[in-house]
């Protein structure tokens, strides 16, 4: 028979069970810090991008003279009216992120857009016609930047430095993706239409560029070129750009419009009070704050945020200072008219902004905004609303417009 002190020594089921017990607290405790630290990762490598934006913007800058523009492009002499995209020519609806690719490591990229395009790989172009959704080989620039030409392989490429690490959105109904769009001020009032006649596109108009001029106040507007000279009130106190989330198809109120019948806002009734959709109880979901209520959403497969980073439309790739980071979307009519579109993210309590100089800084979700509710600055309009006056939105606004000669002196 054996002594005691020769058995064989092992754990009891409680012992066995409190060390489980204590491996689950210590993982329960430590998954937060982990996630916290690959979020902070995350966030540093979506700065880092921007700042290789920013670096791209002022050598083009240096190079040309010039910011690259918002809405630039080839023309589409055989349409009859501005808005149509064709196969035979891309609108004048580029993104300035377009001209940016050689500046950003994407040379190839550019290549293949500033040279005509051989779409089956045939070796013989044969021309897209200038009809709506014609398809075909492809001109220099490319075709309209619309989903119709998905077979446009540049429209359709993700560019790693336009992502931001942190935003999980991927693949149809959205092209090419970009986190990354342009400030266009703190007015949305004719952006659709910039400076360019409201009939042939190839004539400028001098009662829309008026327009323009007295609301675009920001580092970028449609149709108009800008340089640093330009930005009166200091690059390092004038944001450039902005950050934004891609649409999930999750019904965020930040990446995707609301086009329920009649509760859908006019450009009139935008302009004369953003604050729309943040009133609108009717359409946000009561219960999730950030989302809409199963109502007549968008086509998201070209009305969502960021989800053509080719396209200058401001759904698609632009924002305004009206209402502060990560608030809801309130566009009129369609994705290429007025409307207010805050950036966003998916960073905790904010989002990143590129500040003329190249800066990039983190905007909270709390930032001085002023009245949300106050009517934009518009030709024809008097006090807070005339042209030339201060931003009604306090230091956001104020950061997004480049010549309002307003002082900065609080951090943000």
């Amino acid at each position: 028979m054996r002594s005691s002190s020769q058995r064989r020594g092992g754990f009891t089921l409680v012992e066995l069970l409190v060390v489980i017990a204590i491996i689950g607290v210590l993982v329960g405790l430590l998954l937060p810090a982990v996630q916290a630290a690959r979020e902070a990762a995350r966030r540093m490598s979506c700065g880092n991008n921007f700042k290789q934006i920013g670096l791209g913007m002022h050598n083009y800058h240096a190079a040309y003279g010039q910011l690259p523009q918002q809405g630039d492009g080839t023309a589409n002499y055989d349409l009859p009216v501005y808005w149509q995209v064709s196969g035979g020519a891309n609108g004048m609806k580029t993104s300035a992120l377009v001209p940016l690719t050689p500046f950003i490591e994407q040379q190839a990229l550019w290549e293949q857009i500033s040279n005509p395009y051989d779409t089956d790989g045939n070796g013989t172009l044969v021309f897209a016609t200038t009809a709506r959704n014609s398809v075909g080989d492809y001109h220099a620039m490319g075709p309209g930047t619309h989903y119709f030409y998905r077979d446009y392989d540049p429209w359709s490429t993700e560019v790693p430095t336009l992502r931001c690490p942190s935003d999980p959105g991927v693949g149809l109904p959205a092209l090419g993706r970009t986190n990354y769009v342009a400030c266009i001020g703190d007015s949305p009032h004719n952006y659709k239409y910039g400076n360019r006649t409201t009939g042939d596109i190839n004539v400028i108009d001098s009662g829309s560029a008026e327009i323009a001029r007295a609301a675009h106040r920001g580092m970028f507007a449609k149709y108009q070129k800008f340089r640093f000279r330009d930005v009166l009130d200091g690059l390092s106190n004038t944001i450039a750009m902005g950050e934004i989330a891609t649409d999930l198809g999750d019904n965020d109120t930040r990446t995707i419009q609301n086009d329920a019948g009649t509760t859908r806002p006019t450009s009139g009734n935008v302009l004369a009070n953003p604050g729309l959709c943040l009133n609108n109880a009717g359409m946000i979901d009561p219960e999730r704050p950030q989302f809409w209520l199963d109502a007549s959403l968008s086509d998201s497969s070209n009305t969502a945020r960021g989800s053509l980073w080719a396209a200058s439309q401001m759904v698609l790739c632009a924002f305004n200072t009206i209402h502060g980071p990560n608030k809801p979307l309130c566009v009129t009519t369609n994705y290429e008219y007025d409307g207010v579109c805050p950036p966003s993210s998916r960073h905790q309590g904010g989002c990143h902004v590129l500040m003329g100089d190249g800066a990039v800084r983190f905007v909270t979700d709390s930032i001085e905004a002023g009245d949300p509710n106050h009517g934009s600055v518009q030709l024809g309009q008097t006090g807070k609303r005339a042209p030339g006056s201060m931003s009604p939105y306090g230091l956001w606004g104020a950061l997004g417009t480049r010549a309002s000669k307003e002082t900065i002196d609080s951090e943000f």
